[in-house]
């Protein structure tokens, strides 16, 4: 299996020392499976379920179909 040297600073080392810990698992395997979720990133479960999960008046888009606020554009 090939490996990976890292150079990082104390404190740094400590953070990750302690995460892999309250996950059990090795600083190795903590460190393969943050890089893992960092290169595979994906929305969190049921982020889905969120869309139109908000009643509030003030996330209603506004109507303007007239465009006058537009830029003059070039015609092509």
């Amino acid at each position: 299996m090939p490996q990976l040297s890292l150079y990082i600073d104390q404190e740094t080392l400590k953070k990750l020392e302690i995460a892999a810990r309250i996950e059990h698992l090795s600083l190795s395997k903590y460190a393969v499976k943050k890089l893992n979720e960092s290169i595979h990133a994906q929305w969190p479960d049921h982020y889905g379920d969120l869309y139109g999960s908000v009643e509030d008046s003030s996330f209603v888009a506004e109507k303007n179909e007239r465009f006058l606020d537009d830029a003059v554009r070039e015609e092509l």
